[in-house]
């Protein structure tokens, strides 16, 4: 019977009998998983999660490598350019990923480099205004808005962030006219916030929820569509009539190199399945503001789409531009 080499490669790397016995099933060394963010960013935080459940399951290393830069885009584009043998994986997140792509010519192509593996969770954004704000639900907010046009403003943490982004979508559903007042980063716009400088903002969970616990912002509502467990009280924007189907947040995920054989990527996306069912490993997530949510490469590749279209829509109705 005739073998082809790709069946070789794949009995090889499910370690399986045969003429592929020769060779070490995979892994057989350290796996490197780069991070394209700073330490101690919600994607940092969550990769070095990850890292150690399949450190743990596959019996190898799996050593996280912080390559932080251009937005992310640096260490997505380290992943780009790997081998595609399952020893270098990315922790994907939305911004190099899904936004950055729509705004710049970048040195990879998600669609042709990258595979998406299994997602971890989403980051959900919240609707906060000041305590004193006439409105205490998206309703009731957006017929403040909508009745004075160009009256209120809004922050965000920098033009073309995911911030923004989520922003315009949502003020794009409602049909609300407001300024956008850009920030560098997610503290300063919440600074000027709690300040009185902005009407409002919709921002990270991380960013807004414990000022939201201290009282020195409200909560109007959650951008996830079925909300989130992280604060069960907080309505979806998707129960308010108009924003129905509304589902936007930052997602966090494993990525790995394109052509990365089969048995490799299924091998991966099993354990991080069932990592996230472990009470331990959501219980990390859910301290650093990360609603667990784990969907397989299928359901992964289908949200993916559906977040570029969501963000490639309105970055092309708002004229949105990287200066």
């Amino acid at each position: 019977m005739r073998i082809t080499r790709r069946a070789t490669f794949a009995l090889t790397a499910l370690g399986l009998p045969g003429i592929a016995a020769a060779q070490a099933p995979w892994p057989n060394r350290p796996l490197r998983m780069v991070i394209p963010w700073p330490p101690g960013q919600a994607t940092d935080l969550a990769g070095r999660v990850i890292a150690q459940r399949l450190q743990e399951k596959l019996g190898q290393p799996v050593v996280p490598e912080n390559r932080a830069g251009a937005g992310g885009t640096i260490g997505t584009d380290v992943v780009a350019k790997s081998a595609p043998d399952g020893y270098t994986l990315l922790a994907g997140s939305s911004g190099p990923f899904t936004i950055s792509p729509l705004l710049q010519r970048l040195p990879y192509d998600t669609a042709r480099d990258l595979a998406p593996i299994a997602m971890w969770g989403v980051s959900p954004y919240l609707l906060v205004v000041k305590p004193d704000f006439p409105a205490n639900t998206v309703a009731e907010f957006v017929a403040l808005m909508k009745a004075r046009p160009g009256h209120y403003s809004f922050g965000s943490s920098g033009t073309a962030a995911t911030a923004h982004l989520i922003i315009e979508a949502f003020n794009a559903r409602a049909g609300i006219d407001a300024l956008h007042v850009p920030f560098a980063g997610s503290a300063p716009s919440m600074t000027a916030l709690i300040g009185g400088q902005i009407s409002y903002s919709i921002e990270t969970m991380a960013a807004t929820y414990p000022l939201v616990r201290q009282g020195a912002l409200k909560a109007l509502g959650v951008s996830l569509k079925d909300g989130t467990s992280l604060a069960r009280d907080i309505a979806p924007f998707a129960r308010t009539p108009g924003f129905e189907g509304f589902d936007a947040g930052a997602w966090v995920g494993l990525v790995a190199r394109a052509g990365t054989p089969a048995p490799i990527a299924d091998r991966l996306a099993q354990e991080v399945e069932t990592g996230m069912a472990d009470p331990t490993v959501r219980g990390r997530f859910e301290s650093i503001f990360v609603e667990p949510f784990a969907r397989g490469p299928a359901a992964f590749a289908t949200y993916l789409q559906e977040q570029r279209d969501l963000f490639k829509g309105i970055i092309e109705r708002q004229n949105i531009r990287i200066d």
